[in-house]
């Protein structure tokens, strides 16, 4: 099976990219698209973001084969909740949201007896909005799919299929997998971002703003990092608690250690931690996941 129809609720980075990827790269799919903004959906329409802008989640999922809800974790069952009555008979509900178990547990409360697959594209940027957007943000990217026990073989490859049609990779996972996974490998990333960030605002008074002027590469990636979505990362947290807070631990304890090492002078000890986390850096990028060059060879696209 495949998806002739595909509705996309919420037309910010994630389901504007995903609107024009489908354009680009499936451009047989019909698309449908809603966002509660007003402003938002103005815009969308303008980009051309989707086939067509409607005025109501309801009107948007009408004809859909497939709905993919990228709207904040913490927002997800109203969304569902939203679209409950209008889904035709057969239709997949998907989502691009950051924590799974979270998500999976509150649409399908929200929508009883409809196929339920989630998914989380691993992908994005800082910057949000409709205008953040771009058509090849999946492109070379991993997109974790969650489908729950039982779940249909069909739809679950029509759901992979349409994925890597878009450039991504495609894994299957359980969600409790993923959630423990994603909150190393972004989750705790962003909340010390943010803590670094927020610390070196509280010193800008102190040092007269060297903080800002003198940011080296450290600095300024951690500044990237740390603009991302706040109503995102704030659900994020949230949603993913119990394995955010056992990394956190983890960490903890592993600063702690570094802690010590320093203030016995402890440099083996240092040199050989530093060591060892130099061999992740080349084994992301041996994967494709990043790239070697100044600034990563990013683009304006971030």
């Amino acid at each position: 099976m495949s998806f002739g129809s595909v509705a996309i609720i919420g037309l910010g980075l994630l389901g504007g990219s995903v609107g024009l990827a489908l354009k680009e790269h499936l451009p047989q799919v019909a698309t449908t698209g809603f966002d509660a903004d007003p402003a938002t959906r103005a815009r969308a329409a303008e980009r051309g973001l989707v086939g067509t802008v409607c005025e109501s989640a309801a009107q948007a999922v009408a004809d859909a084969d497939l709905v993919i809800l990228c709207v904040p974790v913490g927002a997800m069952a109203a969304a569902a909740r939203d679209i409950a009555g209008s889904l035709k008979a057969g239709a997949v509900v998907s989502d691009v949201g950051s924590s799974k178990q979270f998500v999976a547990e509150a649409l399908a409360a929200a929508l009883p007896g409809v196929a339920i697959i989630p998914a989380h594209p691993v992908a994005g940027t800082e910057r949000s909005g409709p205008d953040a957007g771009f058509a090849s943000l999946f492109h070379n990217r991993w997109c974790i799919i969650t489908p729950p026990e039982g779940a249909n073989e069909a739809q679950v490859e029509a759901l992979s299929a349409l994925w890597q049609a878009l450039g991504a990779k495609v894994e299957i996972m359980d969600a409790r997998h993923h959630d423990m996974v994603l909150a190393v490998t972004s989750h705790l990333p962003h909340l010390i971002a943010y803590t670094i960030v927020g610390t070196a605002s509280d010193l800008e008074g102190v040092t007269e703003s060297e903080v800002i002027k003198y940011s080296a590469g450290g600095f300024r990636d951690f500044t990237r990092i740390a603009a991302s979505d706040p109503t995102m990362w704030r659900d994020v947290f949230l949603s993913n608690k119990d394995a955010v807070l056992d990394m956190l631990q983890r960490f903890t304890e592993d600063l702690t250690a570094l802690q010590r090492a320093i203030r016995v002078g402890d440099g083996q000890q240092l040199f050989d931690h530093f060591t060892r986390t130099r061999a992740i850096r080349r084994s992301i990028i041996e994967e494709g996941q990043d790239d070697a060059r100044p600034d990563f060879g990013r683009s304006d696209h971030g």
